[in-house]
């Protein structure tokens, strides 16, 4: 079967780059962080996801150094806030470009409530929240051996909050709390509303 090939650092050849449409659907990484003024930051990151689960464990990277980066650098915290449908719009709202210090919550509408073992706070109508201690930050390279100007920010879970209307006899009922995830291209969201299970097969 023939394919339609493309080296990334040579171009795509099509109306619009296609590796975010490939590789989706992937979960909106809300990140709640403070600087050293305890000024709060609340941005949305398309490049996050859980890493481990013995601790658990959870990344997201920003393409250039961003305000989320610069405070956990500088208090070592963050909280993952669970974008669910009825959040889409206020968590886009955040996406918005402002100035350094000024929270994104209140452009928002969103009310914030405290976190139990780090300073950041949360989403108050978050249906999950994930507080998070820093573990380290890396600066990708490429191939090449070139440091690139995107960097990765592991963090170990130190704390889950969850809206109990969602833990049906002790499970996280996912299709009920309808997580977001970003898409491939411009404003292309999708949201999960179905599951379905398989047993993994034995040796």
């Amino acid at each position: 079967m023939s394919s339609y090939f493309y080296e990334p650092r040579k171009g795509h050849g099509l109306p619009h780059d296609p590796f975010k449409a490939i590789v989706a659907p992937r979960p909106v990484g809300w990140v709640t962080t403070i600087d050293g003024q305890g000024r709060v930051n609340l941005a949305p990151y398309s490049f996050f996801n859980a890493i481990s689960s013995r601790p658990p464990m959870v990344f997201f990277s920003t393409e250039g150094w961003k305000d989320s980066a610069r405070n956990v650098e500088e208090n070592g915290e963050f909280v993952c806030n669970l974008v669910s449908r009825d959040l889409a719009e206020a968590m886009n709202e955040t996406a918005a470009p402002m100035a350094y210090g000024e929270n994104e919550m209140i452009r928002a509408g969103l009310a914030a409530a405290p976190s139990t073992l780090i300073r950041p706070p949360r989403v108050a109508r978050a249906v999950a929240a994930l507080e998070c201690r820093k573990t380290s930050i890396i600066r990708l390279e490429g191939v090449d051996g070139k440091p690139l100007d995107t960097w990765m920010i592991l963090g170990e879970v130190v704390g889950v909050h969850i809206d109990p209307e969602f833990l049906k006899d002790g499970i996280f009922d996912t299709a009920a709390a309808r997580p977001v995830a970003r898409c491939g291209y411009a404003g292309d969201y999708a949201e999960v509303t179905a599951l379905f299970q398989m047993t993994r097969p034995p040796a």
